[in-house]
């Protein structure tokens, strides 16, 4: 068979957006329920599902592709670290994911299995255009650079990641190789904030300007476990140069977002689930994209992006893409801290789980359990 599709203007990506996990096959005349279940084309069925409490999967006789080895699958939503790593060594878990780091090595011997790959999912901060107190692009600039990323990765993400220039990891040929972030300088920060007016004017350890305290409010969520560890990173290493943070860590972080009163955002996402450049750029940085959470607008980079949805040739479309990610951290409106290494515990008797570069595609029709 053969599936031609006609589009009203030029897509280069198409095949790469048919393949991005969000681009699934859902069955509309079964419709959406209540509860966000729909009825797709996977190795399993969804036949409940708790918001923050997890779902149920059951075999899919159906499916295109081979047979399901297990009839039932159960998926828990366990927030708290420690208490998901007692459930997987109680046995009361068969395989986890999103296990703090330092309790990685309570698994590394059998009869448990770690299943490790670097994706691009990437830990980011946006910052809001509204902000008064961001205005000067040298304040900015002086917030990137005291962001200590080398540290963040390595020690308390212990080296499950990559430290990050740009949206994308270096194994892109438009990857973090090509391009250049603001370096962590902690005296040159302190300078350009001078630059900017801003100085410790009553010897406190933080810096005014005409008798206002430099305060920034820093946005995050609890639900990817390295986000309030990079916030609280930022916290201390920002006041080594004389900035306050306020975190605030939250569920409900985008009822924040709508009103507005927050400095930084920072969050995780997928930046190339199917190898393409295009999909950040359009979800985050352009002046109409859904997520593009500060307000951030760049002609230059609008225009780059206009040559970028035509282009066809690859080697051109990687130009264009290193092009346009120096513009973004040229303008110092997005910074990025890393790239993550995720990591899948299964445990005995568990095989076929494998963690994926994109980040999705876990449970398969490979997905077994020995009885």
């Amino acid at each position: 068979m053969i599936v031609t599709i006609h589009t009203e203007q030029p897509v280069p990506a198409l095949l790469n957006y048919l393949s991005d996990p969000y681009g699934c096959i859902i069955d509309m005349q079964a419709g959406v329920t209540d509860d966000g279940n729909v009825a797709g084309t996977g190795p399993y069925r969804a036949v409940q599902v708790e918001t923050d409490q997890g779902l149920t999967l059951v075999k899919n006789d159906n499916y295109w592709n081979g047979t399901p080895k297990l009839d039932r699958i159960e998926v828990k939503t366990i927030r708290d670290g420690d208490t998901m790593t007692m459930a997987l060594q109680s046995g009361e878990l068969d395989a986890a994911y999103g296990l703090p780091y330092s309790n990685l090595i309570l698994f590394r011997d059998e009869p448990y299995t770690i299943s490790s790959a670097d994706t691009s999912r990437t830990f980011f901060g946006q910052f809001n255009g509204s902000s008064e107190v961001l205005q000067d692009d040298r304040v900015r600039e002086a917030v990137i650079g005291a962001i200590d990323r080398e540290g963040f990765v390595n020690t308390l993400m212990e080296g499950n990641g990559s430290v990050a220039e740009g949206p994308f990891p270096s194994y892109f040929a438009f990857g973090d190789s090509k391009v250049q972030e603001e370096s962590y300088d902690l005296e040159y920060s302190r300078e350009l904030l001078a630059e900017a007016g801003w100085t410790d004017e009553d010897g406190d350890g933080y810096v005014e300007k005409d008798g206002k305290r430099l305060t920034i409010c820093w946005l995050t969520y609890p639900s990817r476990q390295e986000l309030p560890l990079l916030a609280e990173s930022a916290q201390a290493s920002l006041k080594k140069i004389g900035i306050e943070v306020q975190i605030q860590c939250t569920a409900n972080h985008l009822e924040l977002l709508k009103k507005g009163n927050w400095d930084v955002y920072v969050s995780a996402f997928v930046s190339a689930p199917t190898g393409d450049p295009e999909y950040f750029f359009t979800t985050h940085c352009l002046q109409d994209s859904s997520k593009n959470r500060g307000g951030y607008y760049s002609e230059t980079l609008e225009m780059l992006e206009q040559q970028l949805s035509g282009e066809f040739d690859t080697e051109k479309r990687t130009e264009l893409a290193i092009e346009m990610t120096q513009t973004l951290l040229d303008d110092h409106m997005f910074f990025f801290a890393s790239h993550l290494k995720m990591s899948m515990v299964s445990g005995e008797g568990v095989t076929g789980l494998t963690a994926h570069p994109c980040d999705y595609y876990e449970i398969t029709v490979n997905l077994d359990k020995n009885k």
